[in-house]
């Protein structure tokens, strides 16, 4: 499943878990930890192939400029 894909029906089984005074069916609950764990390991995946910023963030500190 395309990572999108999951994060779209993940989002509609929120939804639809608020609208069930926040309780899933059996049916809706096992999608859903199926969706999670599939979502989880797309992240791993990301980790393992370096696509994840890992170190420390450098927001809001001042660039030094370097001269050509």
């Amino acid at each position: 499943m395309i990572q999108r894909e999951t994060l779209l029906e993940l989002q509609q089984l929120r939804k639809d878990w608020q609208k069930q005074n926040f309780q899933y069916t059996r049916e809706q609950q096992a999608r859903y930890n199926e969706l999670v764990e599939l979502r989880r390991s797309h992240v791993r995946q990301y980790y393992a192939d370096g696509k994840v910023w890992v170190g420390p963030s450098n927001a809001g500190k001042v660039m030094a400029e370097t001269e050509a």
